[in-house]
């Protein structure tokens, strides 16, 4: 699937449904949003340099090639799974770089959209190709009221009013949490006292849980760039010590557990 397909779009600035010309798309207002190169659309309505909101060439970059050696396909293979006979719209909220996006939108009865609000990351994504993607914060989702079958949402802020606004009445969503156990070999290293992840829910008043599954796997992490990769992708990076950081300069080996928690909503 590529822009020329993504009827879902709207214009970020007047809502009305944009149309593809060329490498442009525009709105019946005369609103136009160049195509990049690479096949996505930048419909972040900001003053901001693109490429200075969300997270940057080497982080993104980071991020794809550490999905990349399939540390999580566990989880990229449940969730193709899952879709495997679904047909309809899906919109990946917060996709990233596209790893489990990509990965979804092999199921042949799918149009699969997704964005990020980092213009480095859907760069990646757009590359991986099967998918519409375009730059937008989901707070402010330039899509059609009641636009999709199913979205799905991993790791990201949650959003209760806008996700249930995008999806149809008959819609799915899906959530993924981390789970107990999630990375518990990276804590025990890094933290004398480390603490199991409480595996929440969103709690939400639109829209209803209907069920909840945990996968979980281990892993060996093989190199100090991969451990170190997978720290970053992390909350516990920004909140941890210099001097507990530093632990992880003395291991290039690191066998952990990965743990995730899906949660399915109706509306």
């Amino acid at each position: 699937m590529d822009l020329n397909s993504a009827f879902l779009l709207c214009c970020p600035i007047c809502k009305e449904q944009l149309s593809v010309f060329d490498r442009t798309m525009s709105c019946p207002n005369g609103h136009s949003f160049d195509i990049a190169k690479e096949g996505y659309v930048n419909l972040l309505r900001s003053n901001k340099n693109g490429d200075r909101i969300g997270d940057d060439k080497v982080s993104a970059r980071c991020r794809r090639d550490f999905l990349n050696k399939g540390y999580y396909k566990p989880l990229q293979d449940y969730l193709k799974s899952l879709f495997a006979q679904c047909h309809g719209t899906l919109l990946d909220i917060c996709c990233g770089e596209g790893y489990y996006t990509s990965a979804i939108a092999e199921n042949p009865g799918l149009q699969v959209y997704g964005f990020d609000i980092s213009r480095e990351m859907i760069r990646l994504a757009a590359k991986r190709g099967n998918t519409a993607c375009f730059v937008a914060n989901l707070a402010h989702i330039p899509v059609a009221d009641g636009s999709f079958d199913y979205a799905v949402h991993l790791f990201a802020p949650f959003q209760e009013a806008e996700f249930s606004r995008v999806l149809k009445d008959t819609g799915r969503f899906y959530t993924v949490v981390p789970g107990n156990y999630h990375l518990y070999g990276l804590k025990k290293l890094l933290y004398e006292t480390p603490y199991l992840n409480d595996e929440k829910l969103p709690e939400t008043n639109v829209l209803k849980l209907q069920s909840k599954t945990k996968i979980s796997a281990d892993i060996r992490l093989v190199s100090q760039e991969d451990i170190d990769a997978v720290f970053r992708m992390t909350p516990y990076y920004f909140h941890t010590s210099m001097q507990d950081k530093e632990k992880l300069n003395c291991i290039d080996t690191l066998e952990t557990k990965i743990e995730f928690v899906i949660g399915e909503y109706v509306k």
